[in-house]
């Protein structure tokens, strides 16, 4: 079966292709195994701040356990998550609690002060944090401060 020549608007590698990839759009993604571009979300999960503040909530709230944390902390940071983290009352009213935003300042180069907006139910927390970046480049958690209880209670 020979196939005419091509003509006016059609070229040679045209006429070489398969009918499905003529059909098919070209945006299709033909590799299953990589996901696209997912929503904001997950990449918000890849600022430092975000993930800490995401973490720390986790272990306050009660759904991960302190020790989860342990090699992302340095100083007195685990010291402060252990007297903070068996939060009864204010994490625990109303809704599962959430970060809502997250911002930062930095001081210096290698250094975040952090602050994040922790909704849960009609109410909002204020938890603070700093991180520091190691000689390795990973981030770690310095300290960490909670809006809710005074500083004076919670080292009682």
């Amino acid at each position: 079966m020979d196939r005419p020549p091509p003509g006016p608007g059609r070229t040679a590698t045209a006429t070489r292709r398969s009918p499905a990839s003529l059909t098919r759009p070209a945006t299709v993604r033909r590799d299953s195994r990589r996901p696209g571009r997912g929503p904001a979300r997950h990449r918000r999960e890849t600022v430092p701040r975000y993930w800490f503040a995401d973490r720390l909530l986790a272990v306050l709230a009660g759904r991960r356990p302190v020790h989860s944390m342990l090699n992302h902390t340095v100083g007195e940071a685990y010291e402060q998550l252990v007297q903070l983290a068996p939060s009864d009352e204010p994490f625990l009213v109303g809704r599962e609690p959430a970060v809502r935003h997250c911002d930062e300042y930095t001081p210096r180069e290698g250094a975040i002060e952090a602050f994040a907006r922790i909704s849960s139910g009609d109410r909002v927390h204020a938890l603070a944090f700093r991180l520091e970046q190691g000689p390795d480049l990973r981030w770690r958690c310095a300290a960490v401060e909670v809006g809710h209880r005074p500083r004076a209670a919670a080292e009682a």
